[in-house]
């Protein structure tokens, strides 16, 4: 979820749904309460440390967070270096998984079909988006990391892409670089309340309808597809400090890309992405078991 999470138009939280820990995951968080408090004061830590899920919510942030700190640099490179390769193994992984969520829809009808494809409009228009200016406000920060985290749980929104809209991507990922803790520490109490509000709407979302939301998520990963296609034309670029980054871009044939277009290794590359959802499926499956 972490390597995922670092990337802008791949979502976490398609990688969370593929590994089988979705809902416990929206369910724990949606249990991080004060009243849980109250058992920590009456019957000890054990007792609330049981009540909270703590040692799923630890092994699953810890691996986030430590994901995030070692391989921030190295996706930052890639997506300079190398960005066929990398938006093909995503794309391959991402478009896997619409099969793999879609499956578990257990009654399709007009109102499920309708839902599905509301998610893939509304994801859609958000990859058509353009970025705004980079910025630096702590306040801004705050609820850039609120809005993220929320996209970041939602499978098929990328929280990261929602940073690059926001114009809060790369001070992020500087901080990261640079250890700037307060930025980091600003981000991370917004994505605490961002998280802990969502999470209950999801959570009475799975419980009431949950085909829809299902079908609704689906559609969010179909249209997200359009914010990684490997290969595109950069109509704009802006400078942010010492980097150029592209603002303004549109997919393109890869016949029609200038340039090498690594059309072989990136289908190689997407195979594999494809298949990764599949041994993901199934060691999730055998741990079910």
């Amino acid at each position: 979820m972490g390597a995922a999470d670092v990337v802008p138009g791949v979502s976490g939280g398609t990688i969370a749904f593929i590994s089988g820990i979705y809902e416990e995951l929206i369910t724990s968080i949606n249990g991080l309460n004060f009243s849980k408090f109250k058992i920590f004061r009456n019957e000890g830590f054990k007792s609330f440390w049981r009540a909270i899920n703590g040692n799923f919510l630890l092994a699953l942030f810890s691996g986030i967070l430590i994901s995030v700190f070692s391989l921030a640099k190295m996706i930052s490179w890639l997506l300079v270096n190398q960005p066929i390769l990398l938006w093909s193994f995503f794309f391959g992984l991402v478009f896997a998984s619409i099969f793999f969520i879609a499956k578990a829809i257990e009654n399709w009808n007009l109102g499920i079909i309708t839902a599905f494809f509301l998610g893939a409009a509304i994801a859609y228009y958000i990859t058509t988006l353009p970025p705004t200016e980079n910025s630096q406000s702590l306040l801004y920060l705050f609820f850039s990391g609120a809005l993220a985290v929320c996209a970041m749980i939602l499978p098929g929104i990328s929280g990261a892409f929602i940073l690059v809209l926001l114009g809060s991507y790369k001070t992020i990922l500087d901080a990261v670089h640079q250890r700037e803790l307060y930025i980091i520490a600003t981000v991370a109490l917004g994505a605490v309340f961002g998280l802990l509000s969502f999470a209950r709407l999801l959570k009475w979302m799975f419980e009431n309808y949950k085909n829809s939301t299902l079908a609704l998520l689906t559609g969010f990963i179909l249209g997200s597809l359009n914010k990684i296609w490997p290969w595109k034309r950069v109509l704009e670029t802006k400078i942010f400090g010492k980097k150029v980054i592209s603002v303004n871009e549109v997919n393109i044939s890869p016949f029609n890309f200038e340039g090498d277009n690594q059309l072989l290794y990136a289908i190689l590359i997407a195979l594999l992405g494809f298949c990764v959802i599949f041994i993901l499926e199934r060691l999730a499956t055998s741990n079910n078991k």
